[in-house]
């Protein structure tokens, strides 16, 4: 059976389960009092003692070293900051347009002002100025007389426009995260996490979370700290979620911190997004996913596809009214960036699809096309690594469509190509574009993603350079979607005490992944496409085998793999289910494959079908025919082939009739040389004769 008839019909992935622990999770568990299969997750994060544990539950009991003592620069920024608001200085932020730098520019506006401050701000372009201060910002700001500029997110790379400033005579502060280049800028004063030691707690802070350091030490350089900690801390927990920021460290500890305070923040701008984001002002504790995909796109969205403007005056104003009508237009960017994403990936598919595109010879998925926009084709290139999983390069001209086609025709200026990467984990983005350097004009990003521009005329030798990289660092068996899991559990596990539990170890995140479990030979009892608009996801009844328990499940965007086969082994996590006034413990599966035979569980298997040998003259295989999955045997006397709804399609050697039913008693006869069955029974001889 052919690997696309398999992709028809399920997703085609690589198993990666993690080797099981019982001696020391039945330790952990005797010394924590969780549950063994909650210790095994601990465990599965390299935590494995009662003390280790403890502070990952409880990251306040932990002791931290003072941010002075590990940011070298940060006493001198805060004697500048507190200089220019003695001296009333004009103070500047320069921010960047993602959900990071939008909260690290509100945060320390809000902050600053506080402080008392004559502080204003500048975001780049995403179109028109890219990533990052540049020296016609600095050049404006000198312009207006400021003194002092904070760049927030932004500024490690950009040696010129800083060099710019100090020769204009400013002062710089330099806040970002990023990884440092050969030579950093002459800034006074650069804090960056990427410069601390490997074990220092602040080694995971994201832009905000460095502008949090330096908003707290100035307050509290100044004696003004009261009033001003709960509100940044909100920006904080919004920006390093939506970041993507790894959960770990200060960050986990003051995100549990600020997720308590969010449900009733104090800043009118958050309640005003939570309102429109649809999320109940009566929830005690806020969770991680709740920010990060519900209140995150809608900041990110403007980012991507409106005016970053929009948001700060969002997460600063005080006036209720305000701060509604600038939630109200992230809600409606954020609609139109889902619908633009979904067009896109449509589009991308289809490209992929029908050109045919040979991502699998080459090992990277390559795709251009005209017309895309360039503010969300990263959350595309992100889909197609989970649709095809291959590291993904996606672009789109920088000129709109119509400007694009005279430009060819007239052949005038140079077209450029600009776009995003998103890649697997045995494959670095990064160096991937530093191999076709001398092909690229601007690029820069990290393992796992970048963005990149280059002459449209070297499309064809980006891609062959793409090519060789990718074969360097990429076997065969690596082009699957990879899902890792943590343990294996039966249904009867999973109760309201064990998710609870799994609750406490929130944050979920980069760093600090959601469990995930898996159950064998699953039966599918029911399934149905659902969704509000199209029907793209997938609903399901599961029950485990030898057992009479059955458990909901949810299956987001597989609605095209509808009818999943009878019986399945199963990935998931767990989630909460509220309705109608009960709530119930559902899966929500990301994995699945066809039954396996229980030898190890620290294997790394896939949706290949099973080739079994010749037992006891019985052959078997397993097909697709006409968009579904069968299951067949063949003795020297009787050929059966079994749906993935357990009907049985029974037929004796020279036989024109068979039975067709679930069981003999109820089956009926039906004649086989006759339309479907004739066809069916070709194609299941065809699939033994292959894998036999």
């Amino acid at each position: 059976m052919s690997d696309r008839s398999i992709r028809q019909s399920f997703p085609t992935q690589r198993w990666q389960i993690a080797t099981p622990s019982p001696d020391t999770a039945k330790e952990l568990s005797v010394s924590t009092g969780l549950l063994p299969l909650v210790a095994q997750v601990i465990i599965n994060r390299d935590i494995a003692t009662a003390d280790a544990a403890h502070t990952y539950i409880e990251p306040e009991s932990q002791d931290l070293p003072s941010p002075l003592s590990e940011f070298k620069d940060l006493a001198a920024s805060v004697e500048l900051i507190k200089n220019a608001i003695a001296d009333g200085e004009q103070i500047a932020i320069c921010g960047d347009y993602d959900a990071d730098g939008m909260t690290s520019t509100a945060l320390l506006l809000r902050a600053l002002k506080h402080l008392g401050a004559k502080v204003d701000y500048a975001i780049p372009s995403r179109m028109k100025d890219g990533y990052g201060i540049n020296e016609r910002i600095v050049e404006e700001f000198a312009e207006q007389g400021v003194g002092l500029i904070l760049t927030v997110d932004n500024g490690i790379s950009a040696y010129e426009p800083i060099a710019r400033a100090i020769e204009l005579g400013l002062s710089v502060i330099i806040t970002d995260h990023h990884d440092l280049p050969e030579k950093l800028p002459p800034a006074d004063a650069i804090l960056n996490p990427k410069m601390l030691s490997e074990t220092s707690p602040y080694k995971g802070l994201a832009g905000v979370g460095v502008a949090y350091v330096v908003a707290i030490a100035t307050a509290q350089s100044l004696g003004k700290i009261k009033g001003l900690t709960n509100p940044i801390l909100e920006l904080f927990t919004l920006g390093t979620i939506a970041d993507l920021a790894p959960l770990v460290g200060v960050n986990r500890r003051w995100l549990k911190r600020g997720l308590r305070a969010l449900p009733n923040s104090e800043l009118v701008g958050i309640q005003a997004l939570m309102e429109v984001a649809e999320i109940n002002e009566t929830q005690k504790q806020l969770k991680p996913d709740d920010i990060g995909f519900r209140l995150g796109p809608r900041i990110n969205a403007v980012g991507r596809i409106g005016d970053p403007q929009m948001v700060i005056e969002l997460l600063t104003t005080d006036d209720p009214q305000i701060a509604l009508e600038r939630a109200d237009k992230c809600e409606q960017t954020n609609r139109k960036r889902r619908q633009l994403c979904e067009q896109i990936e449509q589009e991308a598919i289809a490209l992929v699809e029908s050109t045919p595109i040979p991502w699998k010879e080459s090992r990277v998925l390559v795709v251009v096309s005209a017309g895309w926009h360039h503010g969300v084709i990263g959350i595309v290139a992100s889909r197609l690594v989970e649709r095809y999983g291959v590291p993904v390069f996606i672009g789109t001209y920088e000129e709109e469509e119509e400007e694009v086609k005279e430009k060819k025709e007239a052949n005038k200026t140079p077209l450029m190509i600009r776009g995003s990467a998103r890649s697997i984990d045995e494959f670095n983005v990064f160096d991937a574009l530093n191999y076709c350097g001398d092909l690229l004009g601007k690029y820069g990003g990290h393992r796992a993603a970048g963005g990149f521009s280059f002459l449209a005329e070297n499309l064809e030798a980006v891609k062959q350079r793409l090519r060789e990289f990718a074969h360097k660092c990429l076997e065969v068996e690596h082009l699957k979607p990879l899902v890792k899991i943590d343990a294996e559990a039966s249904f009867s596990q999973i109760d309201f005490e064990l998710y609870q539990q799994l609750e406490g170890l929130q944050p979920w995140g980069i760093g600090n992944s959601p469990p995930v479990f898996w159950t064998r030979n699953v039966r599918v009892v029911e399934q149905r496409a659902i969704g509000k608009t199209a029907k793209i996801h997938l609903k399901l009844t599961l029950q485990e085998a030898n057992s009479s328990t059955k458990i909901k499940a949810i299956a987001w965007r597989w609605a095209e793999y509808c009818p999943l086969p009878e019986y399945l082994d199963l990935a998931y996590k767990l989630q909460e289910n509220h309705w109608q006034g009960n709530t119930s413990i559902e899966l929500e599966l990301v994995g699945v494959r066809l039954p396996q035979t229980p030898a190890s569980n620290n294997i790394s298997a896939t949706n290949q079908p099973i080739k079994k040998p010749i037992q006891n003259n019985i052959q078997k295989a397993v097909f697709t025919h006409s968009g579904r999955i069968y299951v067949c045997s063949k003795t020297p006397k009787e050929l059966r082939i079994r749906n993935d709804r357990g009907n049985v399609l029974a037929v004796s050697q020279g036989n024109p009739t068979g039975l067709l039913g679930k069981s003999r008693d109820e089956a009926k006869e039906v004649n086989v040389t006759q339309a479907p069955y004739f066809q069916l029974i070709k194609a299941a001889l065809q699939a033994i004769a292959e894998d036999n």
